[in-house]
């Protein structure tokens, strides 16, 4: 059979149709762009997560008090200052931040917000990456934490609840916390990262303030509480060597005999992020598989009208069959249609696909939305299956069709 007479033909055929033609292509048009335009934005949620963890550090470790999974040990120990320091002298540590949490309510003429503030070093800025807005404002220095100066540094969010605007500049002004006079020295720049609460919605304070102004903090033998260790390790890949280093040292601090009477935690950034990468692939996977359901849809559609195809042409079948057409010749011709009708679909479903992806990322701006070759060549390659898989029952039905008979046919 000369293909090239082949397509012409199945051209012709299909713009005798057109309308029909357009009616079943428009399952597989969905169906692609439903697949590439999810698949971006998965993709999308994907990066921007990685990209958020990257700025809280892959690098960063934090130790917090945890209760043992044996039932051998009944008291937990908490962490302290004095742990904090130790853990600072230990090889490859860089930073080592100490972070005491405690609640409480700030006042500001008649605006309050409720939250937790939380009680920090200098160290705190670098760990997290997360430094003042740059107004004339500050970051607590260690005279802030030897003084126990009452200073504060609040997030974006907790300005605009104090001050009813996110732009407004504080720096200089009094406000209570629990009662208490503290003077405003900085506002912390915008934050945006992968959590489910409000990261700038915060008040930070000398941790020695926390622990000795709002709380009291003291446990037996002068040192004082903290609620966790942010440490910055010099490298990645010395995370787990640190890790085993922080874990010997407390094991030996804390008194711990037996495995599973561990009262404390060490966690790394990275394992969360590793951990949360693959739950986002397999989102990304899910929604391509929902989508793929209407390029199921779609091939359905082309197989009907396939049919209704033979059986409309089926005079046509037989007297091509009389002139000496083979029934190789006729699969292949219905075949030809059947997968122009799924590529022309699929050129056209990358076109709606492009167009979800720049809707949107101008609807959500964090995320870096856009069509991947691999996408591309997927919709393109799973629309051509379709149009042969779909097409090639309806095609085989017309090879089989005896001159004869399909002469008769009424």
């Amino acid at each position: 059979m000369n293909y090239s007479e082949g397509f012409r033909i199945a051209l012709n055929s299909l713009f005798i149709n057109r309308l029909r033609a357009v009616l079943t292509t428009l399952g597989i048009i969905i169906g692609v762009g439903a697949v590439v335009g999810l698949t971006s934005l998965g993709r999308g949620v994907q990066t921007y997560v990685a990209q958020q963890f990257s700025d809280l550090g892959a690098n960063t470790l934090t130790v917090t008090t945890s209760i043992p999974s044996s039932q051998t040990r009944i008291q937990i120990q908490p962490l302290t200052d004095e742990e904090s320091l130790a853990i600072s002298r230990l090889p490859n540590v860089r930073f080592v931040s100490p972070v005491y949490g405690v609640a409480g309510t700030l006042v500001n003429g008649t605006e309050s917000a409720n939250l937790s503030l939380n009680g920090v070093t200098p160290a705190y800025s670098v760990v997290n990456n997360w430094y003042a807005r740059n107004d004339g404002g500050r970051f607590i220095n260690q005279t802030d934490v030897d003084d126990a100066a009452r200073v504060v540094v609040l997030g974006q969010s907790t300005v605009e609840d104090l001050f009813g605007d996110v732009n407004f500049n504080p720096v200089g002004l009094s406000i209570q916390i629990s009662g208490r006079i503290f003077t405003v020295i900085g506002v912390m720049a915008e934050r945006s990262a992968a959590s489910p609460t409000d990261l700038n919605a915060a008040a930070l304070i000398p941790i020695t303030a926390a622990q000795t102004r709002l709380d009291d903090a003291r446990v037996r033998g002068g040192a004082y509480k903290v609620s966790q260790i942010q440490v910055m390790v010099a490298s990645e890949t010395l995370n787990n060597e640190v890790r085993q280093a922080i874990q010997n040292y407390l094991i030996g601090a804390h008194g711990i005999v037996y495995a599973g009477d561990e009262d404390f935690s060490v966690s790394n950034q990275a394992d969360l992020l590793s951990s949360i990468t693959q739950i986002t692939s397999l989102l990304t996977v899910f929604l391509g598989g929902v989508a793929g359901i209407s390029l199921l849809v779609g091939g359905i559609g082309i197989m009907n009208i396939m049919l209704v195809s033979v059986t409309e042409r089926t005079r046509e079948i037989g007297l091509r069959k009389a002139v000496g057409a083979r029934g190789s010749d006729i699969l292949s011709q219905f075949l030809i249609e059947s997968v122009i009708l799924s590529l022309i679909g699929g050129i056209l479903g990358v076109v709606l696909g492009w167009l979800i992806t720049v809707i949107g990322g101008v609807l959500v701006p964090d995320l870096q939305l856009g069509l991947t070759v691999d996408s591309v060549m997927l919709a393109t390659g799973v629309s051509s299956f379709v149009g042969v898989f779909f097409g090639l029952y309806p095609a085989s039905r017309a090879a089989r069709m005896r001159p004869i008979d399909a002469l008769r046919f009424e």
